[in-house]
């Protein structure tokens, strides 16, 4: 058994909207089918991988350096014990071949790419859903039936005022979500304030209300931010600072009792290590939101879960940013503290499969082999061209 080809693309998320930090008007990402000669179904068996959202596309390091490390490898190597079914870690270990340690960037985006679409490939080659793989191997087979879901949004649009904004959190409790995300950071604290209001003349209370600053604030302004916030009782307080500035966070700490988040922009077990040693987490409150998608891929979130396990954290404390189909599998089979999702951003790769119910904000998890993503129509059609390019 052996892989036949590894095809990449990259494709377009660009909008109007923006957060704190950046707009999305040239937005990327790489999306990359992997075929192989095993068959089900009469077809090859195919996996699919799609970047999380906010970091570019990485297509010159995929065609340069890491599908080409892969392809050369024995097929062998590239097997798991059983030699009938492949081993993601070893393809990732190829895939790092000669690379340096640290810096990891868009590196790690870029592998985790692949990694997503060879553990599509495992459970479908085990005719499962990656979730039952997920919690079979890694969680003594235990999982859950529902996943806590919630919508990433409120982004600032030029000209989106409160009405607007009021109507957009409306539309997520539509569709059945009870904990709704917005963006902050990006206007003077008095607007902010005010969006927030609207935002909870909505949903109503502010645990069903997280914020996230997309790490714009400096620790003054983040001190000032968490004061006007504290009485709100927020689902969270996200990323208020640089992702590396674990001084600021831990400062931050000591003045804002409430739910803070972070950690959607660390890439390694290293950088994750880092932050549980000197970010001032609080692993009776916090919630670490490290993207499989961005940081090498489940391969490696494994790595990141042990250590955190080995510091204290409980797995109902990790929430995985990135709002696609992967982090949805990992929460159910890994029994995590939930899963993001975009259900209107990001199109058509935001937002989880076609016939997904969400009642009173939680979701099931689909009985389709591999990571699902067939059960996204427009995202699937757009994957079935690459895999046949």
């Amino acid at each position: 058994m052996k892989i036949t080809g590894i095809r990449e693309r990259s494709v377009t998320l660009a909008s109007k909207m923006r957060n704190a930090s950046i707009d999305f008007s040239k937005m990327t990402a790489s999306v990359v089918a992997v075929t192989t000669d095993a068959v089900r179904g009469g077809k090859p068996v195919t996996g699919y991988g799609i970047g999380s959202n906010g970091r570019y596309a990485q297509g010159g390091i995929l065609r340069e350096r890491l599908i080409p490390r892969v392809m050369e490898a024995d097929a062998a190597d590239l097997l798991d014990e059983t030699g009938e079914n492949f081993d993601p870690a070893k393809i990732l270990a190829q895939m790092m071949l000669n690379e340096k340690p640290g810096g990891h960037g868009d590196r790690a985006v870029a592998c985790a790419v692949i990694d997503m679409a060879m553990w599509d490939i495992v459970a479908k080659l085990a005719e499962q859903p990656l979730w039952r793989i997920i919690a079979d191997r890694f969680n003594g087979g235990a999982h859950d039936d529902r996943v806590l879901v919630y919508p990433g949004g409120g982004y600032y649009y030029p000209g989106k005022g409160l009405a607007p904004l009021q109507d957009e959190m409306r539309g997520y409790l539509d569709k059945g979500y009870r904990v709704v995300k917005m963006k902050v950071g990006g206007a003077d604290l008095d607007t902010d304030l005010r969006r927030i209001d609207a935002v909870l003349a909505v949903v109503g209370d502010g645990s069903n209300l997280a914020v996230d600053a997309n790490g714009r604030f400096s620790l003054e302004d983040a001190i000032a931010f968490g004061k006007a916030v504290e009485s709100y009782g927020l689902f969270w307080f996200e990323e208020p600072g640089d992702p590396l500035d674990y001084a600021l966070q831990a400062e931050l700490a000591q003045h804002y009792p409430g739910a803070m988040a972070t950690g959607e922009n660390l890439f390694s077990r290293q950088d994750a290590l880092n932050l549980i040693r000197h970010g001032g987490m609080r692993p009776d409150r916090d919630w670490i939101q490290i993207d499989p998608a961005l940081a090498y891929g489940f391969s490696e979130y494994l790595h990141i879960d042990a250590m955190l396990t080995a510091h204290g954290w409980d797995r109902r404390r990790q929430i995985p940013h990135g709002g696609h189909q992967l982090g949805f599998n990992m929460a159910a089979g890994m029994q995590l503290g939930g899963s993001e999702s975009y259900p209107l951003v990001f199109q058509p790769w935001g937002g989880f499969a076609d016939n997904v119910d969400i009642v009173d904000g939680y979701a099931r998890p689909h009985d389709t082999p591999g990571i699902g993503i067939e059960l996204k129509s427009a995202v699937y059609r757009e994957l079935k061209t690459l895999a046949a390019a």
